[in-house]
């Protein structure tokens, strides 16, 4: 831990990074050493040495002399081995994450030399380079719109009392930046930070139990509390800042263009513990943590508003509104502020009060805030007033982000999608039309028999359910879902759920079941004259490969029903559509579902525009390579241009959370990253530069996903010993008792291929250091092409060259590669029980690996992967030693579990180091599922 320096790239722009690496390394030793003697320091830097070497040339001898230091420690010192490695990685990306917020503070002392590329100035900029007008800047603004849609995926590994104690690590490490510390202060910096790193040390990283749904729900407001509510106003000030600049001629007040929702309690697909209860305990604790914050902003703001009347002028407008709280508020003379000639003061203790009313019924109207509008028109009494004594600085410092908070965050905070599985919407209504005697066996229906009944029962004024009927426990929480979504509409407003998401939509009917069901619930309503008012949108979600392709008929045929149709009126005619890249990839393969969501996107998108239809597509990314995981600004500009109109939703995942959110820095950028990538998407759109070639390429890329497809399937579906070599080379079985989701791994409790759920799929492939999903049949796919031709190489190198889809593609498939450590994989094929099993289809795997990675180094022209970014081929190459110790400890404690299991008994200890490992190797490769 003493050399921890040698994991930084040797740019001398980074010393102040090997300063804080270094540093860090050095407390965890001597940590080490406080807390297990010499010898455990010793052990462990014995342990990092050797494997150390054994990365740069490999020998037989080291091989076995590694193994051997692995496999005989004692069970106490392998435990204490296991977190020294995975407390080094957590400290090392504290260490990453704080230099990337000082590299963004170092532009910014040089502004006016340098602008950050990726920055807001930097996109505002160009634009006015481009000589683009103010109007059509203003125009472009009013078309964007992105909205971060969180999960509670079970992929987050870090326990909340572990992210606390890294938030005062950072913040520490940080101050050592401070060239005012003195001697003593620095020494007492050491001091604090040594106390942190014993904390960590001796706080169990380990849940010891499952999380439930409101845990889960706390732990995403974390982030709105911590960073979000502060920091996305932020992005919005700093946008109108550099517009200011270029665009001096013009006042500007963005749009809101960007937002935060969440699935969190709402997402019931799999999960029984999502109940309409849960989901109104959720929507109450959105709320409580949105009326807490206004609460701290507006006692803050107590110290900044002395003004007093002997000085100022106040507005009239302020002193009425003041005279109308006092007569409904009625507070005790002791309750309201004690000087009578500061206004402000005044009136904020009235609106404090209405504040802390809000969320209790019992409270008359009029003593409360029963809106956001009808804060905010508080807020702007108090603006005007303070301009009108020219007391702007305090009115922009203050007053105009809370008023920015309230637009972005109201009082629902963050609207909340309910996703559930089209099967569940199909039973309750095959159960509710038999009871009405409606359909005696809705779902033996055909497609266009579903489609023209619930048609005509959108047509029907009359209810189909009654409250006298006795129904099924899950037909009765599917109806009360609804009704939930209702009062919650009425309680907390329209916005705080306006989606509803179908898994496995396979037809038109699922969505037409959806409206059906919101329809009992007064969500959807149908006038005498045919108009429609809906606040519920069903949304489809296409998931497989064959989803994708039907996708465009479904939605045609949709758009072709009046009832459907008229829906969308109360969404300006805007449809939201996800696509699923989990999935997709789990059913074909990287380069397949790639190809496959273009494809689709653009389909979808034509169907769309036949109806005059906009789209927004909701993108359902996960944070890890085989999930269509990359950083958010590249998620952005991965789109087609043509396909962008109606605005973009993604997933933040539950594993990206704590790396993008967790520190006010670090969520600054990836937002502002966000900001200019959908402003450049915005230009690009209005100026399409498809070429003739690009035509050709997509007709190449056609047959290369077709080839890709049936490579990939051919091993993952049509081999019969695929499923126990995944199983047993894997901690596929162990990951469950990780304790990191309320849901479970499968769907139906099955042990069936199809109903593995795509996140541990995809992290029990990161764990064995394959990455099988983020890469598999990419290189069998490409040579299909390319067939030894040169010509066919030089039109690879071209698309790769000019065609930004094929270039990402390209990229991702690098990334991925470079993560992967076959060497590492092969101590995994160990734990599979046939060798003949083993051996076949690892060398299936190698092959198509070595493969792969040489047409991806002859199509980029480099010498090795990931020459084209160093800084991250240099952290991979040099984190991967050091991930390969808790590599090998897990593949032996694996083994020795599965032994003690195979004999009916359990051992505590052995469990909980296989977990560390799991919890180790995530933070060392910084990937889960």
């Amino acid at each position: 831990m003493l050399e921890s320096s040698s994991l930084i790239n040797k740019n001398t722009a980074n010393n102040l990074l090997r300063r804080d690496v270094r540093f860090l390394g050095t407390i965890l030793g001597e940590v080490l050493v406080h807390q297990g003697g010499n010898e455990l320091l010793t052990i462990v830097e014995n342990i990092r040495e050797m494997s150390k070497n054994l990365r740069a040339q490999y020998s037989t001898e080291m091989y076995d002399e590694f193994k051997e230091a692995i496999t005989s420690l004692a069970p106490e010192k392998r435990h204490q081995v296991i977190r020294a490695f995975a407390i080094y990685f957590q400290l090392i990306n504290i260490a990453e994450q704080n230099h990337r917020i000082r590299r963004k503070r170092d532009y910014e002392r040089s502004s006016g030399e340098n602008v950050q590329p990726g920055s807001i100035e930097d996109v505002v900029r160009d634009l006015k380079n481009q000589q683009i007008p103010a109007s059509e800047v203003e125009e472009m603004l009013q078309g964007i719109s992105l909205e971060l849609v969180m999960t509670a995926h079970p992929t987050e590994a870090t326990r909340r009392a572990v992210l606390d104690i890294h938030q005062r690590i950072a913040n520490e490490v940080m101050e050592l930046d401070n060239p005012n510390l003195t001697f003593r202060e620095r020494e007492q910096l050491r001091d604090k930070l040594m106390g942190e790193v014993i904390t960590l040390w001796q706080t169990d990283e380990l849940r010891d139990r499952k999380p439930t749904v409101i845990d889960e729900v706390n732990n995403g407001l974390y982030y709105f509390d911590a960073t979000l509510f502060d920091v996305l106003p932020e992005v919005y000030q700093e946008l109108e800042r550099c517009l200011a600049i270029y665009y001096p001629e013009q006042s500007w007040h963005a749009p809101i263009f960007m937002k935060f929702g969440s699935w969190i309690g709402g997402d019931r697909d799999g999960n029984p513990s999502v109940t309409s209860k849960v989901t109104w305990e959720t929507l109450t604790l959105h709320r409580k943590l949105a009326l807490k914050k206004y609460d701290e902003l507006l006692t803050g703001f107590m110290e900044h508003l002395s003004f007093s009347k002997n000085i100022v002028e106040v507005t009239q407008e302020l002193l009425d509104s003041i005279q109308v709280d006092r007569e409904r508020l009625d507070l005790r003379s002791h309750e309201v502020w004690r000087n009578e000639k500061e206004p402000y003061r005044i009136k904020i203790v009235y609106m404090l009060e209405k504040i802390r009313r809000t969320a209790d019924p019992s409270i008359d109207a009029l003593q409360k805030y029963n809106s956001p509008d009808e804060f905010l028109a508080d807020l702007k009494i108090i603006e005007n007033s303070l301009r009108n004594h020219f007391a702007d600085y305090i009115a922009d410092a203050y007053v105009v982000k809370l008023v920015r908070q309230v637009e972005l965050f109201g009082f629902h905070l963050a609207s909340l999608d309910v996703r559930q599985h089209s099967q569940e919407h199909e039973s309750a209504m095959a159960e509710i039309l038999a009871k009405m005697s409606i359909c005696a066996d809705y779902s033996v229906l055909t497609e266009p028999a579903k489609i023209e009944l619930l048609t005509s029962l959108l047509n029907e004024p009359r209810p189909i359910t009654s409250p006298y009927m006795d129904y099924t426990e899950n037909t009765l929480e599917c109806l009360k879902v609804y009704r939930v979504i209702k009062q919650a509409q009425q309680e907390f407003g329209v916005k705080c759920i306006t989606s509803y998401l179908i898994s496995m939509t396979r037809g038109s009917s699922d969505l037409l079941e959806v409206l059906v069901l919101a329809k009992e619930a007064g969500l959807y309503h149908q006038a005498a004259d045919g108009s429609v008012t809906c606040t519920l949108q069903s949304a489809p979600l296409f998931e497989t490969i064959d989803d994708l392709h039907e996708a465009p008929a479904i939605m045609r045929a949709l758009y072709s029903i009046p009832a459907y149709r008229n829906s969308l009126v109360s969404t300006n005619n805007l449809q939201e559509i996800m696509l699923g890249y989990s999935d997709s990839n789990k059913d074909g393969g990287v380069i397949t579902a790639n190809w496959e969501l273009r494809v689709a996107l653009r389909s979808i998108t034509k169907a769309a525009n036949e109806y005059g239809v906009k789209l927004k597509f909701f993108h359902g990314r996960g944070g890890a390579l085989g999930r269509g995981g990359m950083p958010l600004n590249r998620s952005i500009l991965a789109q087609p241009a043509d396909t962008v109109g109606g605005g973009i939703k993604i997933t933040e995942q539950g594993e990206v959370l704590s790396s993008r959110y967790s520190m006010k820095g670090i969520a600054y950028r990836s937002l502002e990253q966000a900001t200019s990538a959908l402003l450049q998407a915005a230009v690009n759109g209005r100026n399409p530069q498809f070429e003739q070639a690009e035509a050709e390429w997509e007709a190449i890329m056609f047959d290369i996903s077709e080839k890709a497809q049936t490579k990939y399937q051919d091993l993952i579906f049509r081999d019969p010993d695929f499923l126990t070599f995944f199983k047993e080379s894997t901690p596929l079985p162990e990951l469950g008792e990780l304790n990191i989701g309320s849901r479970p791994s499968k769907r139906k409790g099955s042990d069936r291929f199809e109903d593995l759920r795509a996140i541990p799929w995809v992290f029990a492939w990161t764990q064995s250091r394959f990455l099988l999903p983020a890469w598999y049949a990419a290189g069998t796919g490409l040579n299909s092409f390319y067939q030894g031709k040169a010509e066919n190489l030089a039109v690879m190198q071209e698309m790769y060259e000019k065609w930004s889809f094929f270039r990402s593609l390209i990229d991702n498939l690098q990334m991925a590669m470079a993560k992967a450590d076959l060497l590492i994989a092969k101590e995994y094929g160990s734990m599979i029980k046939d060798p003949v099993i083993a051996e076949r289809i690892f060398n299936e795997i190698s092959n198509e690996f070595k493969l792969t990675s040489d047409l991806i180094l002859s199509i980029s022209g480099q010498q090795e992967i990931l020459d084209n970014v160093p800084v991250i081929q240099e952290s991979i190459r040099l984190r991967n030693p050091y991930v390969d110790p808790l590599s090998y400890l897990q593949v032996q404690l694996v083994t020795e579990l599965r032994a003690i299991r195979e004999l009916d008994e359990e051992d505590a200890l052995l469990i909980r180091e296989v977990l560390l490992t799991i919890n180790g190797i995530a933070a060392g490769l910084r990937n889960t599922g």
